[in-house]
């Protein structure tokens, strides 16, 4: 710790006073694991890489949720009940078309789901209340969308992948093999990672022994900041900034001038991983693969650069942001949504954890150390 006193506080008698609770262990868990040494990431006993070749987001929902995967008929139900959850009550759809079309998605998608505490069937237990959670978040982004831009909301179907539903609801039109494929494998990558800020948070409602959907508006709280949520957007608007340049655009000029103007560079470093972000490694692939299917190489291009001259400048790698931001906008989804995207998948992580929280509770109750003055003399308004 840098000081060693404050307020002639010793504060090295406190080593396990960290700002930001660096390396501090407040939980055990059984959902997920990360090593940022090595760049490993498990959830529920599956590597990340097994995951991302082999399952659905329906399955890592089952998977979290269960510590195991589904058999057919268990994925089957899930299926089902997902699908039969998407529809929104009256009272949310009427809030999405009339509140603010300029509002911020993030705020918007937080309020809806609050409000979908209301509409919750009164003897639903909190893995219902998580699947309907899950199905509906995503009728609740695209309807925003549609409903901002002027356009019909479409309402959902009763049959198909979480990732192909939000995308007809999205698009208006019912999406192909690689864009769907695409999708999912996003929501497989974003669906659970340690003890972020908003799984945290989550955590934290939970332990007041609060409600499920007051736990995971918490957490969308949390994730709407952009230290947490908001880096890919960053990253698009980057690259989209660059793009104005034309010609004139230099992507390794551009890195080298935000570094020596001591700039952060959205979308590089991590705060676990010291290495590649293993999540990274499967966008950067399908960055590619999808910027020369819509003619977008130069963002990859660019996006390639950047990783270079950030490797070679600072020895920083990038994180699951940085290609998954072009990713996004390739599939046609704008970059102030990326963020709702996030949600979309981590719920299943959020309430993963609100279930682990609730079946070992304990209220969490950091202290905090007091560096204030003490005992000062009271001093009359008249006199002060």
């Amino acid at each position: 710790m840098a000081e060693q006193k404050i307020n002639n506080i010793d504060v090295t008698d406190y080593p396990h006073i960290n700002r930001g609770l660096d390396g501090i262990v407040a939980f055990s868990t059984t959902k997920s694991s990360i090593d940022g040494k090595t760049g490993e990431l498990i959830f529920s006993g599956y590597h990340i890489d097994t995951l991302a070749e082999n399952a659905t987001f329906e399955e890592v929902c089952f998977l979290l949720w269960n510590d195991r995967l589904p058999n057919k008929t268990e994925l089957d139900e899930l299926n089902q009940k997902l699908r039969s959850k998407r529809n929104l009550p009256e009272p949310v759809l009427n809030y999405i078309k009339s509140t603010n079309k300029k509002a911020e998605p993030m705020a918007v998608l937080r309020t809806a789901v609050s409000m979908l505490a209301d509409f919750q069937d009164d003897d639903a237990d909190d893995t219902e209340s998580a699947i309907a959670i899950t199905a509906q978040i995503p009728s609740i982004i695209a309807a925003f969308d549609r409903a901002r831009n002027g356009k019909e909301i479409v309402a959902p179907l009763k049959d198909g992948s979480t990732a192909f539903n939000f995308l007809y609801m999205l698009n208006g039109e019912k999406p192909g093999q690689a864009a769907e494929r695409t999708m999912d494998l996003c929501l497989v990558l974003h669906a659970e990672h340690g003890m972020n800020a908003s799984t945290f948070s989550c955590r934290t409602v939970c332990a007041t022994e609060s409600d499920i959907f007051s736990a995971v508006t918490g957490a969308i709280g949390a994730l709407k900041g952009p230290l947490h949520g908001g880096a890919n957007t960053a990253v698009m608007n980057t690259l989209l900034n660059l793009k104005k340049q034309g010609d004139d655009a230099d992507p390794v000029a551009f890195t080298k001038g935000k570094l020596e103007r001591k700039e952060k560079m959205m979308g590089f470093g991590h705060r676990v991983y010291k290495v590649f972000d293993p999540r990274a490694v499967h966008l950067r692939k399908m960055s590619k693969e999808l910027s020369e299917e819509t003619g977008h190489e130069y963002l990859y291009e660019w996006s390639e650069a950047m990783v270079k001259t950030m490797k070679e400048e600072k020895n920083i790698d990038p994180n699951v942001d940085f290609f998954s931001a072009t990713v996004y906008y390739s599939i046609g989804i704008e970059p102030d949504l990326f963020t709702c995207i996030f949600t979309m998948s981590r719920v299943t992580g959020w309430t993963a954890h609100f279930f682990e929280q609730k079946a070992n509770n304990r209220l969490i109750r950091p202290r905090a150390l007091y560096v204030g003055d003490k005992n000062k003399e009271w001093v009359p308004v008249e006199k002060r």
